[in-house]
């Protein structure tokens, strides 16, 4: 009898489709109210999911998903951080 390991799923905010969790980037809103790309999926604060996609986050930052979501003004330096880490992980 194997047991398989449950994989967790997330949606992202801007598609809507569910992912592996492995596949998505967290943006996180602390108390302070600092956002910042969580590589790690570990940091403490108020999380959205973004799929690794180019296409994704331009429709997130043309729409203000991740203002919405994480209740902040989201700097353009974020959305930046988020196609350096796509483009980083494209060339792997």
């Amino acid at each position: 009898m194997s047991s398989q390991k449950k994989i967790p799923l997330r949606k992202c905010v801007a598609t809507g489709e569910m992912f592996p969790k492995k596949e998505m980037i967290r943006i996180v809103r602390s108390k302070e109210g600092e956002v910042s790309v969580d590589l790690t999926g570990k940091k403490s604060g108020r999380g959205a999911y973004v799929s690794k996609t180019k296409q994704a986050v331009e429709i997130a930052k043309k729409r203000k998903i991740l203002d919405n979501q994480l209740e902040a003004k989201i700097p353009e330096s974020i959305f930046d951080d988020l196609l350096t880490v796509i483009e980083r992980e494209q060339l792997k």
